[in-house]
């Protein structure tokens, strides 16, 4: 590789501004911007018209699908994928008139989570570790690690293996019908066995 190749790929359509910090193995596909100070790991695969703001965070292996913007202060960990046309915030309360750039509001997507097409999370809240947040949900809470979520407001609807099975719980125990992964729940909050 020459000092002028990177190793990562963008398309011609697309800017990164200087600053931005890029893994290898990704991608930036047609019309997408990333602004100089975001960071990006490695293998990702960043859609059309994809916005990445210059406080985001994306771990390894994250997919953003079409249309996403993933403002200043939202932070994806490795193997999170967000849907076609999800919608992240980073104020609670904006006014066009009210500057409020001090007041961004910090938002975590913890590994392996999926938020499905056109959901919204409202900023300020986690979403944990494999939870699945379905097509069209409003997140205003924080979300259990393998919690199944969807409606408006979000609010749980069962529990999701790490491979994205619905999981149907024994008791307290439960095995997943596709991968054969042991799940206990303790305390209102599913865990691996």
């Amino acid at each position: 590789m020459s000092k002028d190749e990177k190793p990562y790929f963008v398309h011609e359509s697309s800017y990164v501004d200087e600053g931005a910090v890029i893994g290898e193995g990704t991608k930036v596909w047609h019309f997408s911007h990333v602004m100089g100070g975001a960071v990006i790991g490695k293998k990702c695969s960043i859609g059309q018209n994809v916005n990445i703001g210059s406080k985001a965070v994306l771990g390894d292996n994250v997919k953003v699908q079409n249309n996403v913007s993933i403002y200043d202060n939202v932070t994806l960990e490795d193997d999170t994928f967000c849907g076609p046309s999800m919608v992240f915030t980073n104020v609670f309360n904006p006014r066009s008139h009210v500057s409020r750039k001090d007041e961004y509001m910090d938002t975590l997507v913890k590994r392996g989570a999926t938020i499905g097409a056109n959901a919204t999370v409202v900023c300020g809240n986690t979403i944990g570790r494999y939870a699945f947040i379905g097509a069209g949900a409003v997140v205003v809470t924080d979300v259990p690690d393998y919690a199944l979520v969807y409606g408006n407001p979000a609010r749980r609807h069962g529990w999701v293996c790490q491979c994205g099975v619905k999981l149907h719980l024994d008791g307290d125990k439960t095995t997943c019908s596709r991968c054969g992964e042991e799940y206990k729940l303790i305390n209102d909050t599913l865990q691996p066995a």
